[in-house]
């Protein structure tokens, strides 16, 4: 299937699942053979205002609406901007890769969703059986999961998503227009950045009953609306240990902070943009740990992974969560590049 021999078209009804009737749009995009992303490219950036799929300095992209003014642009390695206004009835684009799989993914991104109609998720197909999948981050006014089959839950990256399923029926899929389910995991705890360990998604979705097919199409971190405005810029890379870099680097101290009594807890860096910086902490010597992290002045905490994390200024505990012995921070600098201070007590 190429973008120049394939009408898109819309289901007939709407109603509740508005969001849900709305996204499968994006299978209109579908390739029918594999892929394989080349290795990064230094391209220009591109704008994309009509429909097309391909690749972009060694990413897969998928672009998709169906009229009015969204567009995306192509930038630097797996980045993407996108931008779009209520003149567009349905929108769908992002970076990722042309196979899914269980890969981890990091990303990055400045969300604007307002009080809109729009999320941002990681996406996905499958076949035999066609299966559409997201892995819900972030939304704006209208929860996808509204409507949709709950089937449980599942904890990781240091939040609780909740698993759904859903229906399509003779809807628009990348194989034309078929019956197939949706499976949904939408975080409760929103956020715009952080780390997807895709197979803790995978294997709760099968403990649920709900099995993927053994043929994975796309997978991209995309950015949906509908009925709306908005816009997005989006990094996304795979690989874990934090949030991919899309701005200048300035090198931290190298050191470890060591904590107290059978507790330790050592600092290392993380990636780096222009206004905040990720750290990751490593504890050893026991399971049950508080660790004390004395921010520097201006700075801030965006974001956490994998640990329980109380405050976001002046100084902040992390607790476990289940997740292990190692947690992840974001840090607005604000100006101040200091790494902070780091103890740790037994709970």
């Amino acid at each position: 299937m190429t973008d120049t021999d394939h009408t898109p078209t819309r289901p007939g009804r709407r109603g509740r699942l508005r969001l849900l009737l709305g996204t499968a749009c994006a299978a209109v995009l579908a390739v029918t053979g594999t892929m394989t992303a080349t290795n990064a490219y230094a391209e220009a950036d591109r704008t994309l205002t009509s429909s097309l799929t391909g690749t972009h300095n060694g990413y897969y992209f998928s672009f998709w609406k169906d009229g009015g003014n969204a567009s995306m642009t192509l930038r630097a390695d797996g980045r993407y901007s996108s931008s779009w206004d209520r003149s567009t009835n349905n929108w769908v684009g992002g970076k990722g890769w042309a196979t899914g799989s269980r890969r981890t993914v990091s990303y990055s991104a400045t969300y604007n969703p307002g009080n809109n109609n729009t999320y941002l998720a990681l996406y996905g197909w499958t076949r035999n059986p066609l299966i559409e999948y997201y892995v819900v981050e972030n939304f704006g006014s209208y929860n996808p999961s509204s409507g949709a089959q709950r089937m449980g839950t599942v904890t990781t990256d240091g939040g609780t998503y909740d698993i759904l399923r859903s229906q399509r029926v003779n809807a628009p899929s990348i194989d034309g227009n078929q019956t197939f389910y949706q499976y949904w995991s939408v975080r409760q705890q929103k956020r715009s950045s952080g780390t997807i360990t895709t197979a803790n998604h995978f294997d709760a979705w099968a403990r649920a009953g709900l099995n993927l097919g053994t043929n994975h199409a796309y997978q991209i971190m995309a950015t949906e609306g509908y009925q709306s405005s908005g816009s997005s810029d989006v990094t996304v890379r795979e690989g874990g240990g934090g949030n991919p870099t899309s701005g200048p680097t300035t090198a931290p101290p190298t050191t470890g902070n060591p904590g107290n009594g059978n507790c330790n807890a050592t600092i290392s860096a993380g990636q780096q943009w222009g206004d905040r910086f990720n750290l990751n902490v490593a504890v050893s010597g026991t399971n049950n740990w508080v660790v004390s992290l004395g921010l520097g002045g201006g700075q801030s905490i965006q974001n956490s992974w994998n640990a329980s994390v109380s405050g976001t200024s002046g100084t902040v505990t992390a607790r476990p969560n289940g997740n292990g012995n190692n947690f992840g921070i974001t840090v607005m600098a604000n100006g101040n590049w200091n790494w902070p201070t780091v103890t740790c007590t037994t709970g």
